[in-house]
């Protein structure tokens, strides 16, 4: 008992070396510290709890397993995301999760992809999320992103990431993350201008 409290006073770089000379106190420290960001990442991304919970266990075997490679030159947290992201993809491989094509139906001068028409998003933001209907509605849209874009989105708009760390996360290049942001982030804001304008159409305020 002891020797976890004195565990979970050290720092994280002091607790990896630990681990990598399988200390295994040490490592299931650190799956403390970062399981229930692994989990929640699992559940935003595959949608159920028994493929988070089946994610959370597979990322960190790997993990422990890959551990003595980590040479720390990303944050533990992102080698453990790029380790999930990897495995959340083979899952929704497996599992053929059905894929949403995007329809390129304006190209402006840059050569971005915008919706042919995107209502006005006025009012108060913070009015609009607390509508349950429109949270089932944005939790659902995101769901229906193709892998590949889903992920990005997740690790970006709601993880937190920057551009930089998901293309060392994922092995792709700074300007494709920007663009699958962006892509994702129009598909996402048509499937909720439709739901905008149909209820201004039918005169719900």
């Amino acid at each position: 008992m002891e020797n976890n409290k004195a565990l979970a006073l050290l720092k994280e770089n002091e607790l990896i070396k630990l681990a990598k000379d399988r200390n295994s106190a040490a490592f299931e420290e650190l799956v403390k510290r970062n399981q229930a960001r692994i989990y929640n990442l699992g559940l935003k991304l595959l949608g159920n709890k028994e493929d988070a919970a089946d994610l959370l266990q597979e990322t960190f075997i790997n993990a422990y397993y890959a551990l003595p490679k980590f040479e720390g030159k990303s944050a533990f947290s992102t080698w453990l995301y790029r380790i999930a992201t990897n495995n959340a993809f083979m899952k929704m491989r497996k599992k053929k999760i059905p894929l949403v094509r995007f329809e390129q139906k304006n190209n402006d001068e840059d050569g971005r992809i915008y919706p042919a028409e995107i209502a006005d998003w006025s009012g108060d933001p913070k009015a609009h999320l607390q509508n349950e209907e429109l949270k089932a509605l944005i939790e659902k849209s995101v769901n229906s992103l193709p892998g590949k874009y889903k992920t990005i989105f997740v690790l970006h708009d709601i993880e937190g990431f920057s551009t930089e760390e998901i293309s060392k996360m994922l092995g792709l290049s700074v300007p494709a993350v920007k663009s699958r942001i962006h892509r994702s982030r129009m598909y996402l804001r048509d499937k909720l201008s439709e739901y905008f304008n149909s209820r201004i159409g039918s005169g719900v305020g």
